[in-house]
């Protein structure tokens, strides 16, 4: 009997495929198992970034005591505020910039003062 040298095998396990011919995995599990080996640089990377923006947003809850809350930046930086992560920005007709993570933000002031805000409603 005469070896298929044509067999279509499984991108991930290299068992052989049956069915469709477009098929690539023979299997769900080896599709996840595949494409989570595959895109696991970027997955991490977006999961480190996200995980220092709810963060920055915890501490801004945690220091925010209402309208015109202003906080040292020593004192978000002890806390673990990176003011590397922010989702937005916003520059008002002034000119005075406005760092958010998400719905909360803040303004670097003189001396190294942050007012905290939120973020006006559009």
């Amino acid at each position: 009997m005469k070896e298929n040298t044509n067999q279509r095998l499984c991108e991930e396990c290299e068992r052989p495929l049956f069915g469709r011919t477009d098929k690539k995995f023979c299997s769900d599990a080896c599709r996840n198992s595949y494409n989570n080996r595959v895109n696991a640089d970027a997955t991490n990377f977006v999961r480190n970034v996200n995980n220092a923006l709810r963060k920055n947003r915890r501490i801004l809850v945690d220091f925010k005591n209402g309208v015109g809350t202003k906080i040292h930046r020593d004192r978000l930086l002890r806390a673990g505020f990176d003011f590397d992560y922010h989702t937005n920005t916003r520059e008002t007709k002034a000119g005075e910039m406005y760092y958010y993570c998400y719905d909360l933000g803040y303004q670097v002031l003189t001396d190294g003062e942050v007012l905290l805000v939120s973020k006006p409603d559009d």
